[in-house]
């Protein structure tokens, strides 16, 4: 991955701002462990709580899109983190199950208000061949943050998990601070005309279609580690706050992984071979998970997996971006990120289901196969994103730039 051109400063400001608020973001990990220890509830009424936060997001997801274009980018992503960190305070607070439900589905409603304009943020300021780096340096700096994040779960953790709900509300807090104070204020309605915001039709792309059903297989998987991971471990007799020494592992593994980036054999991957590789690097992690009953040996597979995010990160936003057309990469971005909400929805119920029915070894394996799945599929589906975002070769002339340069952009 080559360094390319210097990324803007609000590109810089904004990715700090969210490793800032990462500080405090494995709260919900930990939030069926919570709803199950604090009141009582079996782990399947725990996942239920968990999904209908996962429901919740799904429409914050959109409007998050919507207000980006219409109320302005920095402006939506304050309220978005404002919102989270009332609903996270509420969720410390509450004496009932009703009201920390409650106050669950309120932070799912504002959870993902502040994703899509900075995601839109992000593509929009840089170029597309240096998509993937900014999209990637934005994840290795939530990885580094996700470092202290973990020794926090880990240590607040062990003394009351609602505290860990509290941390996640004052970055939260100071996350919006930052963004308010150093990001470019908004134009009117975000300088976009009415009728281009109107044109944009997200849904009707088939290929943006495609690439929601990719990324709702690959969220399902990811929320499994996120959410199903500590009641996994509690099922083999360890400490479910242990699991944010785990997140730790995996961050660390993300931040030092970086040079290997710039190794000759994996920059030259192309996006189709860097899928394969990826997602098979996270099918031999998971299906690790499967076979390991201490807290040592869980430490080789979250090694795995992670570099197999290593080398997926990135990519598939800089295919969202490269697919929107010009003035809806908010909308893009938000209808993709839909993935995440309907995955939030399936995650904690499948997952709890299979933990307590079918075992710790079953959740895992199958979610090494549905890792495969994607290893298989998710090549042929870069190929055709290649081919749409890239002029045909017939149209290239002596005075226009050649489609052989056109297709660096996707690696």
């Amino acid at each position: 991955m080559s360094a390319g051109e210097p990324l803007p400063r609000a590109v810089w400001w904004l990715i700090a701002a969210r490793a800032v608020n990462r500080l405090g973001a494995f709260s919900l990990s930990f939030l069926t462990v919570l709803i199950a220890a604090q009141y009582g509830a079996s782990e399947a009424t725990a996942g239920l709580v968990s999904a209908a936060f996962g429901l919740a997001t799904v429409p914050s997801r959109l409007v998050g899109g919507r207000l980006s274009g219409r109320v302005g980018r920095r402006r939506t992503i304050v309220v978005g983190l404002v919102g989270c960190a009332v609903a996270q305070l509420g969720i410390a607070a509450a004496d009932s199950l009703v009201m920390a439900i409650t106050f669950v589905v309120l932070l799912g409603l504002v959870f993902e208000l502040y994703e899509p304009p900075s995601q839109a943020m992000i593509a929009d300021a840089v170029g597309a061949p240096e998509r993937v780096r900014a999209y990637s340096l934005l994840n290795a700096a939530l990885a580094a943050a996700g470092m202290g994040a973990g020794l926090i779960a880990a240590g607040l953790g062990r003394w009351d998990l609602r505290w860990l709900f509290v941390a996640d509300a004052v970055t939260c807090l100071l996350c919006a601070l930052v963004v308010q104070r150093v990001l470019p204020g908004d134009p009117p309605r975000a300088g976009r005309a009415p009728n281009q915001a109107d044109s944009v039709a997200p849904w009707r792309d088939s290929t943006l279609m495609a690439l929601l059903a990719s990324g709702t297989l690959f969220a399902l998987v990811y929320l499994q580690i996120m959410i199903t991971l500590p009641l996994s471990m509690a099922h083999r007799g360890l400490q479910p706050a242990d699991a944010g020494l785990l997140f730790t592992t995996s961050a660390l593994t993300i931040v030092l992984g970086q040079p290997l980036l710039r190794l000759k054999p994996i920059a030259a991957l192309s996006t189709p071979a860097a899928f394969a590789t990826g997602y098979s690097l996270l099918a031999v992690g998971l299906a690790g998970y499967g076979v390991t009953h201490t807290l040592g040996a869980h430490l080789v597979p979250t090694i795995v997996w992670s570099l197999g995010d290593l080398v997926l990160m990135g990519r598939v936003y800089a295919q969202v971006a490269d697919l929107a057309p010009t003035g809806g990469t908010g909308r893009y971005m938000a209808v993709f990120g839909t993935s995440w909400g309907i995955a939030g929805v399936l995650a904690p119920v499948a997952g709890t289901q299979l933990l307590q029915y079918k075992g710790a070894t079953t959740l895992w394996l199958a979610m090494s196969g549905a890792c495969l799945t994607l290893a298989v599929t998710q090549p042929f589906l870069a190929r055709a994103i290649a081919a749409r975002t890239s002029p045909p070769a017939a149209a290239a002339s002596p005075s226009a730039p050649s489609a052989e340069s056109s297709l660096q952009q996707d690696r």
